[in-house]
């Protein structure tokens, strides 16, 4: 039995696993850096405990040690498949909320994974040896990293002449991701749908899975909605993924909760292992919800040598459930993370929220820019997506842009209605339509005009008017002329002297007032590169005086997880030089500027 469990995680993860450790009445002990002292799973938990990184296991074992937990529950990223943390965890007589650490060892690498189900007689995606002749592959081909996971370390590669470049580019993004640069090249496929299956293992032998979810939903292989049963699979194909997952998992002796992932290649309707995630996932609410139970406390019973309590006939399915992640990221704007005070943090009522963000908290780009997942279930898959985009509507963060936006006009369009529609190649090309601002801007007029003649404040009389009930406010900010108002349309608001912040539909609009302070940055067209995202200069590669072709890259800026290159404008000569290596930088701080080469 636990009494007493560490978090060796942070955010919403921590906050869902703390949520079940009450119910279960078990002791919690949170772990935070310097940055997160402050921080939602902190308060959550009953004892918390400083860390110099979430990445330091020696500091993370000892935290345990000191608050007494006899078990470990790693969360997902971080240490959560490091084999290498959970044999010193169970080394030191403390319990491993996962599998053993010979079997992350086995099949957190895609490469061993690979070969075990081959053994076990699961189909694997076809693939290239790194010695063959790459004239010879049949293009596209996938290069992938053989550790970690998150599509950390993945590029396609179209021709035998773009290889190179390519496998140069995983081994770099694999090294600094997982500390580990071995790559596999394998088929890729081009319109494939991602399918996994939730397993749960005991230490007695008997494995089971609770369904299929599908994650084909992708950006550059990070997954953006994830439900759960996968859609559009004949009762034969299902059955098929169930038994292989089962039966690899069987194979390896799996204990706790892992997931199968396969590639069904949606033109023959074959299916390929992918890879074996030996931790929770962060989709794992929408199986909760499929299949009836709390995945936590299954693992928790596991952990402590119980058995699984059903066998596969007795497990139940009930609704369908759908699941997106709000990132702290402009996704019309080229998907930049964003970072500042979230002034105002406005959840839906009628979901479910695993979130770790409130009203007031400051968003950084030191961690993942996840901020919470919103989750929704209805009796079909119908019922569930009407159910997602009225949770997004009434989902608001004011004070930075968020993807809620992107979340539900995708949710909201065509090609999501249609039961597997959408393969993982898709939002890569395809670019959705931001939000017509013509609606927001006529409600921020509104807004404006009301709160700024009001004779007695901006919420005077019955509130503002919309052509509809009067307004409720949500909150009313320090200063009485910066109100924040819920108003028809399902709009959230912040109504200052000089602009409107607002979000409608998800989206986040700022508008300004006509006569207010002109912008300060550069000007267009003068040469000057900005960052485009706050984050860390990861390399400078020109110097002053210079000459450069356009398109030529300046530096490299990096900024939760993304790389992005900054390009000269035009040909010319490097006239400044503002970055170093190293260096944090701001949204819009001068970084280069390039003078124009004379005609």
């Amino acid at each position: 039995m636990i009494t007493t469990l560490l978090m060796a995680n942070r955010g919403e993860i921590a906050r869902r696993v703390f949520r079940t450790c009450r119910d279960l009445g078990i002791r919690t002990v949170a772990i935070h850096t310097d940055i997160d002292a402050d921080a939602l799973h902190v308060g959550d938990a009953d004892v918390a405990i400083r860390i110099p990184s979430y990445l330091d296991a020696d500091a993370v074992l000892a935290a345990a040690k000191e608050a007494g937990a006899d078990a470990i529950h790693p969360g997902y990223g971080f240490l959560s498949e490091n084999a290498g943390f959970a044999e010193a965890v169970t080394g030191a007589g403390i319990a491993w909320v996962g599998p053993t650490p010979r079997v992350i060892e086995q099949m957190g690498r895609k490469d061993a994974a690979r070969d075990l189900a081959v053994a076990a007689g699961v189909p694997v995606v076809p693939s290239y040896g790194l010695d063959e002749d790459p004239a010879t592959f049949a293009y596209p081909v996938l290069v992938k990293a053989a550790a970690g996971g998150g599509g950390k370390g993945m590029r396609v590669v179209r021709a035998a002449a773009d290889l190179e470049a390519g496998i140069a580019a995983a081994k770099r993004e694999a090294a600094s991701a997982f500390g580990d640069d071995t790559i596999l090249i394998e088929k890729y496929v081009e319109r494939g749908r991602h399918i996994e299956v939730q397993v749960l293992g005991d230490q007695h032998g008997a494995v089971v899975h609770l369904g299929t979810r599908e994650c084909s939903v992708q950006r550059r292989h990070q997954k953006v909605i994830e439900e759960a049963p996968a859609p559009a699979l004949d009762d034969d194909l299902r059955a098929r993924i169930h038994d292989s997952a089962v039966a690899l998992s069987a194979s390896v002796g799996y204990q706790n909760a892992g997931t199968i992932e396969y590639l069904l290649d949606a033109s023959t309707g074959d299916f390929y292992f992918l890879e074996m995630n030996t931790r929770l996932q962060v989709e794992h609410p929408v199986s909760e919800i499929h299949a009836g139970v709390d995945l936590v406390a299954l693992q928790l019973a596991v952990a402590a040598g119980e058995p699984v309590p059903f066998d596969q006939s007795g497990l139940r399915f009930y609704d369908h459930a759908i699941e997106v992640r709000i990132y702290a990221e402009d996704a019309f704007g080229g998907f930049l993370p964003q970072a500042g005070t979230a002034a105002l943090v406005h959840w839906p009522e009628h979901a479910r929220v695993d979130h770790a963000l409130e009203s007031g908290q400051v968003v950084s780009t030191s961690y993942d820019p996840m901020l919470g997942k919103v989750i929704v279930s209805g009796r079909d898959r119908t019922a569930a997506r009407r159910a997602l985009v009225a949770a997004l509507d009434d989902t608001a963060i004011l004070g930075l842009t968020t993807n809620t936006g992107f979340l539900r006009a995708l949710a909201a369009g065509p090609e999501f209605a249609e039961p597997g529609g959408i393969d993982t190649a898709w939002l890569d090309r395809t670019e959705l339509t931001r939000p017509d601002p013509a609606p927001a801007r006529a409600i921020a007029a509104r807004l404006w005009l009301d709160a700024n003649t009001a004779a007695s404040g901006p919420f005077a009389g019955d509130g503002f008017r919309m052509g509809a009930p009067a307004a409720v406010p949500v909150v009313e900010l320090d200063e009485p002329a910066t109100p924040v108002a819920r108003v028809p349309e399902g709009t959230i608001a912040r109504v200052s002297a000089h602009e409107v912040e607002l979000v409608r539909q998800g989206q986040r609009f700022v508008f300004v007032r006509p006569d207010a302070s002109a912008d300060h940055g550069a000007a267009a067209g003068d040469g000057t590169v900005v960052a485009p995202m706050p984050g860390t200069v990861l390399d400078v590669r020109v110097a002053e005086g210079q000459q450069v072709a356009e398109g030529d890259v300046l530096g490299v800026v990096e900024a939760m997880k993304m790389e992005l290159a900054l390009k000269a404008p035009y040909a010319g000569v490097v006239t400044s030089v503002s970055a170093a290596t190293g260096q944090q930088v701001a949204l819009g701080a001068e970084l280069f500027v390039v003078e124009e080469a004379a005609e």
